[in-house]
């Protein structure tokens, strides 16, 4: 009741035509059955009755959300809502005829069952015809509109299902200056149809075909939209931008509805939307449960992963998020992108270095966070190689003050973003990563120091391989070299990684996280992400050169330039001497690398403490390798 007296005038206008409508549809019911059969006999007693009937049907109209519903969107389910109201008010009316006014009144039926049933398809009629007739009259204007603006003529590419989501935004408005004058689809069964009043023009083959068609034409289509069936295998969507951009069209990519969660959002077509294999499937129920109302603290959220995982927090439905981030340009950047996103949560940022152990505690006791998502790294290979202190000092020493002031600020779980090359090490990135991921699995079995008991907190690692597009990724490195015309540098003919998207990483580490509070799972503290197949850099830098209408050795020459100290040709996801194990997620296992007591690690972290001040670099390297038995020196 009380959603009633908030009514909107707009709401108040539709239960005001509702009314009317019912009223009509009722006394033009009764005229149809009873003219000439003593019409103006019965006519009294159905203007009794009539408003009490039409005040009964305002409050069925609002049950089924009619009052409600914007008619500009009017859908099946709306339809169907419709159905049911007039259904309702039928019974009524059939329940008031049969039992209170044939009995006590006439003797006989009043209304009878044959003008019940006028009234049932009269209802119907004028309930949703005044709905669908707004909706098409919008639906036109968005179109004339359209046209008037000189909107681009626009080829959808694509399955029906992902082209009729499309198709909904173009006319709710939602996308603007596109008009669609045809769809290709690789689906036989789509073939010959029409989609929301746009034909299916062919098959993926058939672009150029249809396009110099066009061409032919007063207006020339001048720009593609790629849904998310045609990044599919067998769409063979390489060939498809490729064509699409020597016919000189403008190519943009529609997001799955997993992946914006929000109106249809047209992006660029870029490389990393075809060079992977197929997603994960991502429980976001799962992971809004976990998330929504928590208050979070990212470190290193200035980053391309810390960044990330910020955006989904807030996603998710985060009350408060802390971001710290040492690099100020990095912060602003991160706060003013965030502060364009609705959502309900508090973001706030603070300068803080995680080598700082006294700031740390302070911005974290002060947040009384429940959910730690520690980011901040050093992660350039053969940089740290080269600068092994600076790596020691924000890697190990870093991820130790956070986990430390996480377990004192009172938090639920700390996460820590870990990477495949802590398995087996054979760089100062992955000694490091490896160190910490050690310190943080000691601390999640004690409390303290010298403690038994069992830590309040969950402390768990997550590893995986290359983000594609993030900061220092090989990505945007050849996007810069091929752009600058050359040549694109590439270390070694062999060399292989593994790669996946930002968003999948960020959101598989969130579900990992979901699994180990579960108390269940209390004993895996290291999840690895399945990073599916492996790619050759050489051939991800050939492929780039082509997507960008280029000729690999002609226009643009690939240079092997020699592997860089630390690196290793293959990157492996598990240990000879790491068990692992599913844990029922697709995409996450659980590792279960060797434990250490915590005693012994922070021995060990107080040796390096001075080794570092001494810049004693053999005696760093002992004490991780005494540490981490499985280190090898030389890249394999």
């Amino acid at each position: 009741m009380a959603r009633i007296f908030a009514f909107t005038w707009r709401n108040w206008l539709i239960a005001i035509h509702d009314a009317g409508a019912t009223a009509a549809a009722v006394v033009l019911s009764f005229m149809l059955r009873f003219d000439g059969e003593n019409l103006w006999d019965r006519l009294p007693l159905l203007l009794t009755i009539l408003p009490y009937f039409v005040v009964f049907s305002f409050f069925v109209c609002y049950m089924f959300q009619l009052t409600t519903t914007k008619w500009r969107f009017i859908s099946v389910p709306d339809l169907f809502n419709i159905i049911r109201a007039a259904t309702v008010m039928s019974v009524a009316l059939l329940v008031l005829d049969y039992i209170f006014l044939a009995p006590n009144v006439y003797g006989t039926f009043f209304l009878g069952k044959t003008t019940i049933i006028i009234y049932w398809f009269i209802e119907i009629f004028f309930l949703s015809g005044s709905r669908l007739t707004y909706r098409y009259f919008r639906y036109t204007r968005t179109r004339n509109q359209a046209r008037a603006m000189d909107a681009a003529p626009t080829l959808l590419i694509g399955r029906a299902a992902d082209v009729e989501v499309f198709l909904r935004g173009i006319e709710s408005g939602a996308v603007k200056r596109l008009w669609p004058v045809g769809i290709l689809s690789p689906a036989m069964s789509d073939r010959g149809q029409t989609i929301r009043g746009v034909p299916v023009l062919g098959g993926i083959d058939d672009l150029q075909n249809v396009v110099e068609d066009f061409a032919n034409r007063s207006r020339p289509i001048e720009r593609v939209v790629m849904t998310p069936s045609a990044f599919t295998d067998e769409a063979h969507p390489e060939a498809v931008l490729m064509r699409a951009r020597k016919l000189g069209l403008v190519v943009s990519r529609l997001p799955s509805l997993e992946e914006s969660r929000d109106t249809p959002q047209l992006a660029p077509v870029a490389v990393e939307d075809l060079l992977l294999r197929p997603s994960v499937k991502i429980d976001y129920a799962r992971l809004e449960a976990f998330v929504r109302g928590k208050s979070v603290v990212v470190t290193g959220g200035g980053g391309s992963i810390g960044y990330e995982i910020c955006d989904r927090v807030t996603t998710f439905g985060a009350a408060r998020l802390l971001i710290i981030e040492n690099s100020e340009p990095a912060l602003h950047a991160a706060m003013e992108k965030l502060s364009t996103k609705v959502t309900g949560a508090v973001v706030d940022g603070h300068i803080a270095d995680v080598r700082d152990r006294e700031r740390i505690h302070q911005l974290m006791i002060a947040f009384k966070p429940d959910v730690v998502f520690h980011a901040a790294a050093l992660k350039h290979v053969p940089i740290l190689e080269r600068d092994w202190g600076e790596g020691v000092k924000t890697n190990i020493f870093g991820s130790v003050n956070v986990a430390d002031a996480a377990l004192a600020s009172g938090a639920d779980a700390m996460v820590m973003i870990s990477t495949d090359k802590a398995i087996e090490p054979v760089s100062m990135l992955g000694l490091t990563k490896r160190f910490a991921e050690m310190y943080c699995q000691a601390l999640d079995g004690d409390a303290s120091s010298g403690c038994d008991a069992k830590s309040p907190m969950r402390l768990i690692s997550v590893r995986f391989g290359n983000v594609l597009a993030s900061n220092g990724s090989v990505v945007p490195k050849f996007k810069a070299q091929i752009e600058a015309g050359g040549p694109v540098t590439v270390t070694h003919p062999d060399m292989v990684r593994y790669f996946m998207t930002i968003r999948e990483a960020c959101d598989l580490v969130v579900t990992a996280a979901t699994h180990a509070m579960n108390a269940q799972h209390s004993d895996a503290s290291v999840y690895v992400l399945s990073m599916g197949q492996p790619v050759k850099i050489v051939d991800l830098a050939d492929r780039m050169i082509r997507l960008s209408g280029l000729q690999p050795g002609y226009d643009i020459d690939i240079v092997f330039t020699g592997v860089r100290p630390g690196e290793r040709l293959n990157e492996i996801l598990f240990a000879k001497q790491e068990p692992t194990s599913e844990i029922g997620i697709a995409g996450i296992l659980a590792a279960r690398p060797h434990e250490l007591p915590l005693p012994t690690l922070k021995s060990w972290l107080a040796a390096l403490l001075s080794a570092i001040a001494a810049d004693q670099h053999d005696v760093v390297v002992a004490i991780l390798k005494d540490a981490v038995p499985e280190y090898r020196a030389e890249a394999g």
